[in-house]
Formats: C-alpha cells, structure tokens, sequence
C-alpha cells in the first residue's frame, strides 16, 4: 500500500467515525504488539473497531482495495494470526461483557479476554468455560475448541457457545444459532474465524464459586515417577477433576515438572481429591487451597512474556504412559533455552460425550493435548531462532509414532500444516469446507486457522 492510499483510508475512516492507524502513527505501535513477536511485514493500516458497522466499512475497504485482513482479538496466537501486510481489524476496544444471572447466559463482545469475561460473571457466581490463561481472547479460543480446567464437567468452550452475531465476507451482518443460520453456527464451533467477523457472542454459564486448585512444582530428577503417579491418579477421577502437566525450563538452565490439579465440583470434595497431587515427589514449590475460578487462570502469568519469537508444535496423544513420558524428558534434556517448554491439557467427560458431528471440532474422545514451546528473546539472531525451530520440530516428530491423526487446530500454522488440519476434522472436514466456500468463496478470511481451500474445493466440487 502506498502512503496516499494509506492516508485516504484514515480520511475515510474519519467519515464512519473509525481511528485508522499506519505504520508511525500514535497507537500502531500498541496495536500490532502482540504475544509473538511477528516475522515478516508488518500491517499497512489497523482499523480500531468499535461497533459491528466498522467491521463491515473494514471488510469492503480491504475488498475494494484487494488487501489481506485480519483480526486481533486478545493476539495471543503464536502463528501471528491476528497481523497481516494489509488491514487489521482491532476489536481489542470491544471488551464489553453483559451477564444475565437469571439465564444463565453472558453476551460477549468479540475483543473481549477471558478475564473481562470472569470478571464479569464472577459476582454472580457463575463462570464461563475458557482456556487456561486469562489473557487469551475469548472469541479467539471458542471458535478454535477451547480446552481448559472445567472441560471434563462442561465441555469444551466452544460446546458452551450459544449463539453469535457474525460479519460475513459480503457485509452482511447475521445472527446465528442452532436455529438461524444453522450451518455456519456449526462450522464456527471449531473451524475458527474462516467465516466472519464474531462481533458478539452468547455464552452458556455455570454455578460455581471456587476451584481447588494450585500450581506444583517437582524437581527435573524425578520427572519420570512425578508424571507415571500423575497419570495414575487421574486415571481414577471424575468429570470433575481435570490435571494439566508440563516440564518447563528454569533461569538456571534446569528444567522442572509443573503439576495444575484442579477439581471444579463440589467444595466439600476438593481438598481430598486434589491432596494426593502434593506426594508424587520432593515438593519444591506450590500448595493447593479453593479460589475463584479466575484466581486460577493467573497462574501461568509468570509465563506469558510479550515481544518473544515464539514457535510451537502441538500433536494429540491417546494418553500419557509410559513411552510418552520418556519423550517429554529426553526432548527437555536436549532443550536449546530456558525457553523451551512441554505443557498437556486433557480431553475428556462432558467433551468427549458430545457427538462428532454435532460440531466442525474434529476429535471426539479421550485424548491429550500436547503442546510443545520453543520462544527466544525477540533480539535473537536467526541461527538462534533456528534451533528453537528445530528443536520444537524434533520434539513433536518424536511422538509420530503414539499420536493421533492431526493435531488442535488453533495451534497449527499456515502452508505445510495444510494436511494435519484437515485431518484434525475427521468426517467433518468436507462439510467445514462446504461451508466455507459458501460463506467465504473468495477466501477473505484467509489469516484464520489454514483450510487449505483451493486444493479442498476442488476435492469436493
């Protein structure tokens, strides 16, 4: 884009009372910081949305000016999703979140965190189904799948989706639901943002005023007997209890086993369910005690650095015996940097009694999420990247041999991942491809989780 088309998008920006940034302005800076450091150009304009109309004046500019867009909702994506070299769509100022304690449904804007979220319906004593950490943009998780701590009770965070209001690739602005636009309320439900503009959501609620949970910490030298007992005692717990594992690198170059126990059902049961999780080892940090839900989603916040190159690698995996153990410490014993990190998060109860075809999301049964990071200083050099690349790369081809066929779309990255994507749909890849082609024929949507569409529609057509 040159800087006289640049200038005439700010002016008509001006005219639907819409802030467009470029690249110097006040605000471009903030607006294109995101968790990853991104590689590549960097974004020709940004549009501060702040109603669904500016959604729409977005979407036809970058049409009529035949530009990429994307769109930033919370931008904690690793692939960078949310930035393009052409017209990103910040919804960040479309935070609002409404609860109806009586329904026991929340409306949420598209920019809105899962924070805002439960910050929200906290006082009412309910909580939303979210992810793991409360800085992730709640539209971004849910039309991706949304594992977290209460998915073995409530399902995944898309299955909670009631409901959403969508800008279409042509303008239009729908409402959809089960009953009302019905096919592309099932494809947002896993196919991720293929398919519109979320501009607000409705989100199922649920009692609940605390979690017992914490974050424990075990020495590396005893990774193998701290995570085979882990397995083991989770094995043995209801929909209620959910663990997530992990081995991360510690400041002094040695790595340590990260144990979250989280039991989401009644309080009188949470300190015995979670209590045996204090003696899989030598306890070097962490106790356990009940909180509020969002309390809980702070815990990987030491973690979440902003500004680093980042990559990931994610698989799926049956369960975690005894093989897969090995693997996790021998890719933590060759770990390049502190950076590198291997985290879990399960799939079961509720989310694996919903039907495969009741929504795009592709894998209906118990399973686990392995989620592999490899993220350096955002001043590092390219060899340097390269070795993180590397490593993250060999970690997952370790595990080829256990896991299942795909991977979580939400953490899979554009061109080669192609092929892994569609295998995460299973039987629901052709109809998630139907849909696209008809709600989004001329790809627009393009920066979202990677269809490969071309290749796809002409498989199907």
């Amino acid at each position: 884009m040159t800087d006289p088309i640049g200038r005439r998008l700010q002016r008509l920006g001006e005219q639907v009372q819409c802030r467009v940034s470029l690249p110097g302005d006040d605000g471009y800076a903030a607006a294109t910081a995101i968790w990853a450091k991104p590689a590549g150009r960097m974004p020709n304009a940004v549009v501060h949305c702040l109603k669904a109309e500016h959604v729409r004046w977005a979407i036809r500019t970058a049409r009529d000016r035949d530009l990429p867009i994307s769109v930033r909702g919370g931008g904690h994506d690793w692939a960078c999703r949310s930035l393009c070299n052409g017209i990103v769509l910040d919804l960040s100022a479309m935070n609002g979140v409404i609860a109806d304690p009586h329904e026991q449904v929340a409306q949420i804007s598209g920019g809105a965190l899962i924070a805002d979220v439960l910050n929200v319906t906290e006082p009412h004593g309910l909580v939303a189904v979210t992810g793991s950490v409360g800085s992730v943009g709640m539209a971004g998780i849910t039309l991706g799948g949304g594992y977290g701590p209460l998915i073995g009770r409530f399902g995944l965070t898309l299955d909670n989706l009631v409901g959403a209001e969508v800008v279409l690739a042509d303008g239009r602005v729908v409402a959809t639901d089960d009953h009302n636009e019905a096919d592309l309320f099932w494809a947002l439900r896993g196919g991720g943002g293929n398919f519109g503009v979320v501009t607000i959501m409705r989100h199922r609620l649920h009692e609940m005023f605390a979690v017992c949970s914490g974050m424990l910490i075990y020495p590396f030298v005893e990774a193998r007997t701290v995570l085979r007992g882990c397995a083991e005692l989770a094995d043995l717990m209801p929909d209620e209890f959910s663990v997530q594992v992990g081995i991360v690198g510690g400041p002094d170059g040695m790595p340590a086993v990260m144990v979250v126990p989280t039991w989401c059902g009644a309080p009188a049961e949470g300190e015995a369910r979670v209590a045996p999780f204090l003696k899989l080892g030598t306890l070097l940090a962490g106790t356990v005690s009940a909180m509020p839900y969002r309390a809980l989603l702070t815990a990987f916040d030491p973690y979440i650095v902003n500004g680093r190159r980042t990559f990931m690698e994610t698989c799926w995996l049956p369960e975690l015996g005894s093989t897969a153990i090995d693997i996790f410490i021998h890719a933590m014993e060759a770990a390049v940097s502190p950076g590198c990190a291997i985290f879990t998060h399960e799939f079961k109860g509720a989310a694996s009694r919903v039907p495969e075809e009741a929504t795009a999301f592709g894998l209906r049964r118990d399973h686990l999420l392995v989620e592999i990071l490899a993220a350096c200083d955002g001043r590092a050099d390219k060899s340097e990247e390269e070795h993180h690349w590397q490593w993250a790369r060999a970690t997952r081809h370790a595990f080829d041999a256990l896991a299942l066929p795909g991977a979580y779309p939400n953490l899979l990255a554009a061109g080669e991942e192609s092929d892994r994507v569609m295998q995460s749909y299973g039987r629901n890849a052709r109809r998630l491809i139907k849909a696209k082609r008809h709600y989004d024929p001329d790809n627009i949507f393009q920066s979202a989780i990677p269809l490969p569409v071309s290749r796809a529609l002409a498989d199907i057509a």
